[in-house]
């Protein structure tokens, strides 16, 4: 098995919750960001155990100790959703070890999750969206692949992760497609729009060539641009377009659905073009939309 990683104390982790972390990588395919989100959750957790209940190990915690954990992160004066998330870990952790035979009675199952406030999405209009993808400016090669990226995001409603992967074989230019290996290992064929394909073509064109399995975006050295890179230069662009600090790879996702969902677009469609395995999930966008109607209702009506 592999090295399970340091906690927060600088001991290793036990190694039934190693097996946990990697049936989440391997099997369920679940993004390196998520992963390293369960990974600090039971580190926490298993500090808490260490120092609060001495010789009570992972696999051997009863009801008593996780409520008493759950005590603790609420007198941390720790957002309800730092909370929420780290009951979901404890609850996804220990239905594993039931499930796996490591443990006969999983005692997170009557664990109540505390209730999220329900945010809406953060979305530009359409006038700020053109802003943002039309801000990389010039003909080197650093400007046409951010162009590419911005124009690939906000066309494609791609997670920022689904964008970093894209390898060249991926694309379907003449078509206006892209392969692309969303959460769970779940692949889908993803449209391009005009403008992201004249993008990347230009992109292409600048770049030098690669050999098969290539990334599609690269950094100057060569290699396949991460994550935070792309959080990065959208970054960048965001500043340059006058546009909220908070605006994220997210942020062009959302606005995605909300402006196809404005301009009529079915909502079973928008969940496929999102990889979303549930409607409900995608329904949230219906809120959006709702509530950006009422702001409109509330402005021109004369009796509203």
């Amino acid at each position: 098995m592999k090295d399970a990683g340091k906690d927060a104390n600088g001991t290793a982790l036990p190694r039934e919750a190693q097996a946990f972390l990697d049936h989440l990588a391997f099997e369920r395919g679940l993004s390196p960001m998520t992963c390293r989100s369960y990974r600090s959750d039971l580190a926490d957790y298993h500090a808490y155990l260490a120092a609060e209940w001495p010789g009570v190990p992972v696999k051997g915690a009863r009801v008593l100790h996780l409520r008493s954990y759950l005590h603790a992160l609420r007198a941390r004066d720790l957002s309800r959703a730092t909370v929420a998330r780290r009951t979901a870990s404890l609850r996804g952790l220990y239905r594993f070890l039931r499930v796996t035979g490591v443990v006969s009675k999983d005692p997170a199952a009557g664990l109540q999750t505390p209730r999220r406030p329900r945010r809406l999405p953060q979305f530009l209009d359409e006038e700020e969206a053109t802003r943002l993808v039309s801000a990389p400016a010039g003909e080197g090669e650093a400007a046409l692949r951010d162009r590419a990226i911005l124009e690939t995001l906000y066309g494609s409603g791609l997670r920022v992760a689904e964008l970093a992967g894209i390898r060249v074989e991926d694309l379907d230019l003449e078509g206006g497609w892209v392969l692309v290996r969303g959460k769970g290992n779940r692949d889908r064929r993803s449209p391009l729009t005009g403008e992201a394909v004249k993008a990347v073509r230009a992109y292409l064109a600048s770049r030098k060539a690669a050999g098969p399995g290539s990334r599609l975006f690269l950094n100057l050295k060569g290699g396949g641009l991460s994550d935070r890179s792309v959080r990065r230069i959208l970054k960048k662009y965001a500043a340059l377009a006058g546009l909220p600090s908070s605006t994220s790879p997210h942020t062009l996702r959302h606005s995605f659905a909300t402006h196809l969902l404005n301009r009529g677009a079915n909502l079973r469609g928008i969940q496929e073009l999102l990889g979303h395995n549930r409607i409900t999930t995608t329904q949230v966008y219906t809120q959006v939309t709702t509530e950006r109607l009422k702001a409109v209702y509330d402005r021109a009506h004369p009796r509203a």
